[in-house]
Protein backbone atom coordinates (compact mmCIF):
# COMPACT_ATOMS: atom_id res chain seq x y z
CA UNK A 1 0.00 0.00 0.00
CA UNK A 2 2.65 2.69 0.98
CA UNK A 3 4.83 1.35 -2.25
CA UNK A 4 1.61 2.59 -4.57
CA UNK A 5 1.05 5.79 -2.13
CA UNK A 6 5.42 6.60 -2.90
CA UNK A 7 4.73 6.25 -6.46
CA UNK A 8 1.55 8.26 -6.83
CA UNK A 9 2.89 11.12 -5.12
CA UNK A 10 5.95 11.23 -7.62
CA UNK A 11 3.26 10.65 -10.96
CA UNK A 12 1.26 14.11 -8.88
CA UNK A 13 4.60 15.72 -8.73
CA UNK A 14 5.33 18.67 -6.23
CA UNK A 15 3.75 22.33 -6.10
CA UNK A 16 5.65 25.33 -5.60
CA UNK A 17 3.55 25.65 -2.27
CA UNK A 18 4.25 22.16 -1.24
CA UNK A 19 8.19 22.77 -1.41
CA UNK A 20 7.54 26.15 0.32
CA UNK A 21 5.77 24.59 3.35
CA UNK A 22 8.49 21.99 3.45
CA UNK A 23 10.96 24.43 3.57
CA UNK A 24 9.32 26.77 6.43
CA UNK A 25 8.27 23.35 8.42
CA UNK A 26 11.79 21.89 8.31
CA UNK A 27 11.50 18.97 5.17
CA UNK A 28 9.17 16.36 5.56
CA UNK A 29 8.35 13.79 7.97
CA UNK A 30 10.25 10.80 8.47
CA UNK A 31 8.03 7.89 7.05
CA UNK A 32 8.18 5.05 10.05
CA UNK A 33 8.43 1.50 7.34
CA UNK A 34 9.51 -0.50 10.21
CA UNK A 35 6.81 -3.70 10.85
CA UNK A 36 4.62 -3.48 14.11
CA UNK A 37 2.98 -6.64 13.69
CA UNK A 38 3.12 -8.86 17.15
CA UNK A 39 6.01 -11.47 16.87
CA UNK A 40 3.58 -14.39 17.58
CA UNK A 41 1.32 -13.79 14.43
CA UNK A 42 4.59 -13.05 12.31
CA UNK A 43 5.81 -16.25 12.83
CA UNK A 44 2.11 -18.07 12.68
CA UNK A 45 1.64 -16.46 8.89
CA UNK A 46 5.25 -16.31 7.89
CA UNK A 47 4.39 -18.74 5.21
CA UNK A 48 1.83 -16.69 3.55
CA UNK A 49 2.16 -13.77 1.04
CA UNK A 50 2.21 -10.25 2.10
CA UNK A 51 -1.04 -10.00 0.79
CA UNK A 52 -2.82 -12.50 2.91
CA UNK A 53 -0.85 -11.91 5.73
CA UNK A 54 -2.18 -8.44 6.25
CA UNK A 55 -5.83 -9.87 5.50
CA UNK A 56 -5.12 -12.13 8.39
CA UNK A 57 -3.48 -9.75 10.53
CA UNK A 58 -6.52 -6.92 9.89
CA UNK A 59 -9.05 -10.01 10.75
CA UNK A 60 -7.63 -10.84 13.90
CA UNK A 61 -7.19 -7.66 15.13
CA UNK A 62 -10.51 -6.48 14.13
CA UNK A 63 -12.31 -9.61 15.45
CA UNK A 64 -10.49 -8.64 18.73
CA UNK A 65 -11.19 -5.12 18.55
CA UNK A 66 -15.13 -5.93 18.01
CA UNK A 67 -15.11 -8.09 21.28
CA UNK A 68 -14.04 -5.21 23.47
CA UNK A 69 -16.61 -3.03 21.94
CA UNK A 70 -19.30 -5.77 22.79
CA UNK A 71 -17.59 -5.71 26.20
CA UNK A 72 -17.85 -2.11 27.21
CA UNK A 73 -20.94 -1.95 25.47
CA UNK A 74 -21.89 -5.10 28.43
CA UNK A 75 -20.44 -2.55 30.92
CA UNK A 76 -22.56 0.01 30.77
CA UNK A 77 -22.91 3.69 29.76
CA UNK A 78 -20.51 5.31 32.73
CA UNK A 79 -17.76 3.01 30.85
CA UNK A 80 -18.66 4.40 27.22
CA UNK A 81 -18.32 7.64 28.08
CA UNK A 82 -15.00 7.05 29.22
CA UNK A 83 -13.77 4.85 26.81
CA UNK A 84 -14.87 8.05 24.39
CA UNK A 85 -13.09 10.00 26.48
CA UNK A 86 -10.03 8.17 26.32
CA UNK A 87 -10.14 7.38 22.58
CA UNK A 88 -10.79 11.15 21.97
CA UNK A 89 -7.75 11.65 24.37
CA UNK A 90 -5.43 9.65 21.80
CA UNK A 91 -6.62 11.06 18.47
CA UNK A 92 -5.98 14.36 20.09
CA UNK A 93 -2.23 13.28 20.71
CA UNK A 94 -1.49 11.27 17.39
CA UNK A 95 -2.45 14.61 15.18
CA UNK A 96 -1.01 16.89 17.94
CA UNK A 97 2.40 14.98 17.37
CA UNK A 98 2.60 15.49 13.74
CA UNK A 99 3.01 18.55 14.11
CA UNK A 100 4.87 18.48 17.07
CA UNK A 101 7.39 16.76 15.44
CA UNK A 102 7.94 20.11 12.60
CA UNK A 103 7.10 22.37 15.39
CA UNK A 104 9.93 21.00 17.27
CA UNK A 105 12.50 20.93 14.95
CA UNK A 106 12.93 25.08 15.64
CA UNK A 107 13.06 24.69 19.27
CA UNK A 108 9.86 27.03 19.71
CA UNK A 109 8.24 27.16 23.71
CA UNK A 110 4.55 26.27 24.86
CA UNK A 111 3.55 24.56 21.88
CA UNK A 112 2.60 20.62 23.27
CA UNK A 113 1.61 22.64 26.97
CA UNK A 114 -0.36 24.90 25.19
CA UNK A 115 -1.77 22.37 22.62
CA UNK A 116 -3.03 20.01 25.95
CA UNK A 117 -3.77 23.10 27.95
CA UNK A 118 -6.81 24.22 25.36
CA UNK A 119 -7.46 20.68 25.66
CA UNK A 120 -8.47 20.77 28.91
CA UNK A 121 -10.18 24.01 28.99
CA UNK A 122 -12.42 22.59 25.81
CA UNK A 123 -13.28 19.85 27.45
CA UNK A 124 -14.06 21.39 30.33
CA UNK A 125 -16.55 23.47 28.59
CA UNK A 126 -18.52 20.99 26.77
CA UNK A 127 -18.08 18.67 29.77
CA UNK A 128 -19.66 21.15 32.32
CA UNK A 129 -22.47 21.84 29.90
CA UNK A 130 -23.26 17.91 29.92
CA UNK A 131 -22.96 18.15 33.21
CA UNK A 132 -25.61 20.62 33.89
CA UNK A 133 -28.03 19.68 31.32
CA UNK A 134 -28.12 16.21 32.30
CA UNK A 135 -27.62 16.01 35.99
CA UNK A 136 -29.63 19.45 36.71
CA UNK A 137 -31.11 18.31 40.23
CA UNK A 138 -27.64 16.87 41.54
CA UNK A 139 -26.05 19.95 40.65
CA UNK A 140 -28.81 21.93 42.15
CA UNK A 141 -28.68 19.91 45.58
CA UNK A 142 -24.97 20.83 45.97
CA UNK A 143 -23.79 24.07 46.25
CA UNK A 144 -19.71 23.95 44.75
CA UNK A 145 -21.70 22.54 41.64
CA UNK A 146 -24.18 25.10 41.59
CA UNK A 147 -21.68 27.97 41.42
CA UNK A 148 -19.60 26.56 39.05
CA UNK A 149 -22.61 25.60 36.83
CA UNK A 150 -24.10 29.67 37.09
CA UNK A 151 -20.71 30.70 36.24
CA UNK A 152 -19.41 27.98 34.39
CA UNK A 153 -19.09 29.63 30.83
CA UNK A 154 -17.52 32.84 32.13
CA UNK A 155 -15.03 30.41 33.74
CA UNK A 156 -14.32 28.85 30.58
CA UNK A 157 -13.93 31.67 28.81
CA UNK A 158 -11.80 32.98 30.95
CA UNK A 159 -9.57 29.45 30.71
CA UNK A 160 -9.39 30.04 27.42
CA UNK A 161 -8.45 33.73 27.56
CA UNK A 162 -5.26 32.88 29.84
CA UNK A 163 -4.21 30.20 27.10
CA UNK A 164 -4.67 32.70 24.27
CA UNK A 165 -2.16 35.71 26.22
CA UNK A 166 0.61 32.42 27.22
CA UNK A 167 0.67 32.22 23.03
CA UNK A 168 0.95 35.77 22.20
CA UNK A 169 3.75 36.17 24.87
CA UNK A 170 5.19 32.97 23.40
CA UNK A 171 5.19 34.22 20.28
CA UNK A 172 8.83 34.43 18.80
CA UNK A 173 10.65 37.03 16.22
CA UNK A 174 11.47 35.62 12.90
CA UNK A 175 9.03 32.67 13.66
CA UNK A 176 5.76 34.18 13.43
CA UNK A 177 4.06 32.13 10.55
CA UNK A 178 4.93 28.89 11.90
CA UNK A 179 3.77 29.97 15.11
CA UNK A 180 0.03 30.85 13.91
CA UNK A 181 0.16 27.33 11.70
CA UNK A 182 0.63 25.52 15.23
CA UNK A 183 -2.09 27.60 16.76
CA UNK A 184 -4.55 27.24 13.86
CA UNK A 185 -3.32 23.15 13.93
CA UNK A 186 -4.53 22.90 17.29
CA UNK A 187 -7.65 24.15 17.28
CA UNK A 188 -9.07 22.66 14.00
CA UNK A 189 -7.80 19.08 15.93
CA UNK A 190 -10.27 20.56 18.83
CA UNK A 191 -12.66 20.92 16.43
CA UNK A 192 -12.49 17.92 14.59
CA UNK A 193 -11.71 15.61 18.05
CA UNK A 194 -13.31 17.15 20.79
CA UNK A 195 -16.61 18.30 19.68
CA UNK A 196 -17.28 15.30 18.02
CA UNK A 197 -16.37 13.62 20.78
CA UNK A 198 -19.26 15.37 22.74
CA UNK A 199 -21.68 15.13 20.44
CA UNK A 200 -21.48 10.96 20.78
CA UNK A 201 -21.66 11.37 24.23
CA UNK A 202 -25.02 13.38 23.45
CA UNK A 203 -26.34 10.69 21.04
CA UNK A 204 -25.24 8.37 23.92
CA UNK A 205 -27.79 9.77 26.38
CA UNK A 206 -30.62 9.70 23.78
CA UNK A 207 -30.38 5.68 24.15
CA UNK A 208 -27.93 3.86 23.47
CA UNK A 209 -28.89 1.96 20.46
CA UNK A 210 -28.71 5.78 18.93
CA UNK A 211 -24.51 5.21 19.87
CA UNK A 212 -24.42 1.46 19.12
CA UNK A 213 -26.29 1.02 15.66
CA UNK A 214 -24.19 4.20 13.92
CA UNK A 215 -21.06 2.96 15.50
CA UNK A 216 -21.77 -0.87 14.03
CA UNK A 217 -22.67 0.65 10.53
CA UNK A 218 -19.74 2.61 10.18
CA UNK A 219 -17.86 -0.58 11.72
CA UNK A 220 -19.79 -2.77 9.07
CA UNK A 221 -18.96 -0.85 6.32
CA UNK A 222 -15.12 -0.67 6.99
CA UNK A 223 -15.32 -4.62 7.10
CA UNK A 224 -17.50 -5.43 4.09
CA UNK A 225 -15.76 -3.03 1.77
CA UNK A 226 -11.90 -4.01 2.17
CA UNK A 227 -13.87 -8.18 1.76
CA UNK A 228 -15.53 -6.38 -0.90
CA UNK A 229 -12.40 -4.94 -2.23
CA UNK A 230 -9.96 -7.49 -1.04
CA UNK A 231 -11.59 -10.02 -3.93
CA UNK A 232 -13.95 -8.59 -6.04
CA UNK A 233 -12.03 -5.21 -6.39
CA UNK A 234 -10.69 -4.16 -9.79
CA UNK A 235 -11.99 -0.57 -10.59
CA UNK A 236 -9.96 2.38 -8.07
CA UNK A 237 -12.61 4.36 -6.48
CA UNK A 238 -10.40 7.81 -5.53
CA UNK A 239 -6.74 8.86 -6.12
CA UNK A 240 -6.12 9.45 -2.33
CA UNK A 241 -6.84 5.99 -1.63
CA UNK A 242 -5.27 3.88 -4.52
CA UNK A 243 -7.38 0.19 -2.54
CA UNK A 244 -10.18 1.82 -2.15
CA UNK A 245 -12.88 0.30 -5.18
CA UNK A 246 -15.87 0.73 -6.39
CA UNK A 247 -16.75 -3.09 -5.88
CA UNK A 248 -15.75 -2.67 -2.48
CA UNK A 249 -17.93 0.45 -1.90
CA UNK A 250 -20.86 -0.70 -2.82
CA UNK A 251 -20.85 -3.95 -1.71
CA UNK A 252 -20.31 -1.89 1.86
CA UNK A 253 -23.33 0.03 1.01
CA UNK A 254 -25.98 -2.99 0.49
CA UNK A 255 -23.77 -5.06 2.93
CA UNK A 256 -24.41 -2.11 5.88
CA UNK A 257 -28.20 -1.31 4.92
CA UNK A 258 -28.94 -4.67 5.27
CA UNK A 259 -26.95 -5.12 8.65
CA UNK A 260 -28.03 -1.76 9.92
CA UNK A 261 -31.82 -2.72 9.71
CA UNK A 262 -31.39 -6.31 10.73
CA UNK A 263 -29.09 -5.23 14.22
CA UNK A 264 -32.01 -2.08 14.99
CA UNK A 265 -34.59 -5.01 15.04
CA UNK A 266 -32.75 -7.04 17.23
CA UNK A 267 -32.04 -4.09 19.75
CA UNK A 268 -35.51 -2.10 19.42
CA UNK A 269 -36.67 -5.02 21.46
CA UNK A 270 -34.95 -4.27 24.61
CA UNK A 271 -35.35 -1.56 26.66
CA UNK A 272 -31.96 -1.17 28.32
CA UNK A 273 -30.80 -0.04 24.52
CA UNK A 274 -33.70 1.68 23.26
CA UNK A 275 -34.28 3.87 27.02
CA UNK A 276 -32.45 7.63 27.40
CA UNK A 277 -29.74 7.41 29.90
CA UNK A 278 -30.87 9.11 32.97
CA UNK A 279 -29.31 10.34 36.19
CA UNK A 280 -31.51 8.67 39.38
CA UNK A 281 -30.72 11.20 41.88
CA UNK A 282 -32.11 8.62 44.82
CA UNK A 283 -29.40 5.80 44.02
CA UNK A 284 -26.92 8.29 42.53
CA UNK A 285 -26.43 6.13 39.49
CA UNK A 286 -27.44 5.83 35.87
CA UNK A 287 -30.95 4.02 34.92
CA UNK A 288 -31.99 3.10 31.48
CA UNK A 289 -35.67 2.27 32.16
CA UNK A 290 -38.52 3.48 30.48
CA UNK A 291 -41.97 2.93 28.79
CA UNK A 292 -40.89 2.39 25.04
CA UNK A 293 -41.30 5.05 22.65
CA UNK A 294 -43.48 4.73 19.15
CA UNK A 295 -39.77 4.38 17.66
CA UNK A 296 -39.62 1.07 19.42
CA UNK A 297 -42.70 -0.46 19.22
CA UNK A 298 -43.93 -2.80 16.60
CA UNK A 299 -46.33 -1.28 13.77
CA UNK A 300 -47.86 -2.63 10.62
CA UNK A 301 -46.80 -1.04 7.19
CA UNK A 302 -48.25 -1.61 3.86
CA UNK A 303 -46.17 -3.10 1.22
CA UNK A 304 -46.26 -1.16 -2.01
CA UNK A 305 -48.02 -3.26 -4.43
CA UNK A 306 -44.91 -3.46 -6.72
CA UNK A 307 -43.45 -5.55 -4.60
CA UNK A 308 -46.44 -7.27 -3.34
CA UNK A 309 -45.80 -9.85 -5.85
CA UNK A 310 -42.58 -10.40 -5.18
CA UNK A 311 -42.85 -11.35 -1.72
CA UNK A 312 -46.32 -12.60 -1.34
CA UNK A 313 -46.93 -10.42 1.71
CA UNK A 314 -49.51 -7.47 1.98
CA UNK A 315 -48.01 -5.78 5.05
CA UNK A 316 -45.49 -6.63 7.08
CA UNK A 317 -44.46 -5.89 11.22
CA UNK A 318 -41.51 -3.66 12.21
CA UNK A 319 -39.68 -1.01 14.30
CA UNK A 320 -40.27 2.61 13.26
CA UNK A 321 -36.45 3.29 14.44
CA UNK A 322 -35.87 0.57 11.51
CA UNK A 323 -36.60 3.01 8.92
CA UNK A 324 -34.49 6.03 10.65
CA UNK A 325 -31.94 2.53 10.47
CA UNK A 326 -31.64 2.91 6.62
CA UNK A 327 -30.76 6.48 6.80
CA UNK A 328 -28.04 5.84 9.38
CA UNK A 329 -26.62 3.07 7.47
CA UNK A 330 -26.73 5.10 3.88
CA UNK A 331 -25.08 7.94 4.97
CA UNK A 332 -22.59 5.40 6.98
CA UNK A 333 -21.84 4.06 3.68
CA UNK A 334 -22.01 6.80 1.09
CA UNK A 335 -20.57 9.86 3.20
CA UNK A 336 -18.61 8.31 6.14
CA UNK A 337 -15.94 7.24 3.97
CA UNK A 338 -14.84 10.46 3.25
CA UNK A 339 -13.98 10.98 6.75
CA UNK A 340 -11.61 8.17 5.74
CA UNK A 341 -10.78 10.10 2.49
CA UNK A 342 -10.14 13.22 4.37
CA UNK A 343 -7.59 11.72 6.70
CA UNK A 344 -5.98 10.37 3.49
CA UNK A 345 -5.13 12.84 2.36
CA UNK A 346 -3.93 14.49 5.08
CA UNK A 347 -1.48 11.64 5.56
CA UNK A 348 -0.47 12.51 1.96
CA UNK A 349 0.14 15.94 2.71
CA UNK A 350 2.57 15.52 5.58
CA UNK A 351 4.26 12.17 4.08
CA UNK A 352 2.76 9.53 6.61
CA UNK A 353 1.85 6.30 6.18
CA UNK A 354 -0.58 6.05 9.39
CA UNK A 355 -1.53 8.61 12.16
CA UNK A 356 0.16 6.09 14.34
CA UNK A 357 1.21 2.35 15.14
CA UNK A 358 -0.84 1.58 18.14
CA UNK A 359 -3.25 -1.37 16.51
CA UNK A 360 -1.54 -3.75 14.42
CA UNK A 361 -2.33 -3.93 10.74
CA UNK A 362 -4.74 -0.87 10.82
CA UNK A 363 -2.45 2.24 12.25
CA UNK A 364 -3.54 4.23 14.99
CA UNK A 365 -6.23 5.00 16.96
CA UNK A 366 -7.22 8.19 14.41
CA UNK A 367 -7.04 5.65 11.54
CA UNK A 368 -9.89 3.67 12.68
CA UNK A 369 -11.88 6.78 14.30
CA UNK A 370 -11.59 9.16 11.52
CA UNK A 371 -14.85 8.02 10.05
CA UNK A 372 -16.88 7.71 13.27
CA UNK A 373 -16.55 11.58 13.92
CA UNK A 374 -17.85 12.22 10.93
CA UNK A 375 -20.80 9.83 11.58
CA UNK A 376 -21.24 11.34 15.05
CA UNK A 377 -21.92 14.73 13.87
CA UNK A 378 -24.99 13.39 11.57
CA UNK A 379 -26.74 11.53 14.04
CA UNK A 380 -26.74 13.80 16.34
CA UNK A 381 -28.14 16.55 13.43
CA UNK A 382 -30.77 13.75 12.68
CA UNK A 383 -31.98 13.37 16.22
CA UNK A 384 -32.54 16.96 16.33
CA UNK A 385 -34.09 17.98 13.09
CA UNK A 386 -36.47 14.44 13.51
CA UNK A 387 -36.54 12.46 16.32
CA UNK A 388 -36.07 15.10 20.05
CA UNK A 389 -38.46 17.46 20.99
CA UNK A 390 -38.70 19.21 24.04
CA UNK A 391 -38.06 16.86 27.38
CA UNK A 392 -40.50 17.54 30.23
CA UNK A 393 -38.34 16.26 33.07
CA UNK A 394 -35.86 19.06 32.09
CA UNK A 395 -38.04 21.88 31.34
CA UNK A 396 -40.17 20.74 35.49
CA UNK A 397 -36.39 20.85 36.83
CA UNK A 398 -35.70 24.41 35.45
CA UNK A 399 -39.33 25.66 36.24
CA UNK A 400 -38.40 24.40 40.33
CA UNK A 401 -35.72 26.46 40.29
CA UNK A 402 -37.38 29.49 39.45
CA UNK A 403 -38.07 32.45 41.75
CA UNK A 404 -41.72 31.95 43.41
CA UNK A 405 -43.12 35.06 41.56
CA UNK A 406 -41.74 33.39 38.74
CA UNK A 407 -42.95 29.98 38.85
CA UNK A 408 -46.68 31.33 39.65
CA UNK A 409 -46.45 33.91 36.69
CA UNK A 410 -45.65 30.64 34.28
CA UNK A 411 -48.33 28.53 36.12
CA UNK A 412 -51.18 31.21 35.55
CA UNK A 413 -50.00 31.40 31.35
CA UNK A 414 -49.98 27.73 31.27
CA UNK A 415 -53.08 27.59 32.74
CA UNK A 416 -54.97 30.41 30.81
CA UNK A 417 -53.26 28.62 27.82
CA UNK A 418 -55.36 25.36 28.61
CA UNK A 419 -58.69 26.77 29.42
CA UNK A 420 -58.62 28.92 26.21
CA UNK A 421 -57.87 25.52 24.37
CA UNK A 422 -60.55 23.63 26.46
CA UNK A 423 -58.10 21.11 27.95
CA UNK A 424 -58.02 22.14 31.55
CA UNK A 425 -61.82 22.24 31.57
CA UNK A 426 -62.37 18.95 30.23
CA UNK A 427 -59.96 17.33 32.85
CA UNK A 428 -61.70 18.95 36.20
CA UNK A 429 -65.33 17.68 34.38
CA UNK A 430 -63.74 14.18 34.17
Amino acid sequence: HWQELESENRLDGETASDSESRSEFGGSSTVQTSDDTPEVLNRALSNLSSRWKNWWVRGILTLAMITFFFIIIYLGPMVLMTIVMCVQIKCFHEIITIGYNVYHSYDLPWFRTLSWYFLLCVNYFFYGETVTDYFFTLVQREEPLRILSKYHRFISFTLYLTGFCMFVLSLVKKHYRLQFYMFGWTHVTLLIVVTQSHLIIHNLFEGMIWFIVPISCVICNDIMAYMFGFFFGRTPLIKLSPKKTWEGFIGGFFSTVLFGWLLSYVMSGYRCFTCPVEFNNDTNSFTVDCEPSELFQLQEYNIPLVLQSVVGWKTVRMYPFQIHSIALSTFASLIGPFGGFFASGFKRAFKIKDFANTIPGHGGIMDRFDCQYLMATFVNVYIASFIRGPNPSKLIQQFLTLRPDQQLHIFNTLKAHLVDRGILGSLEDA
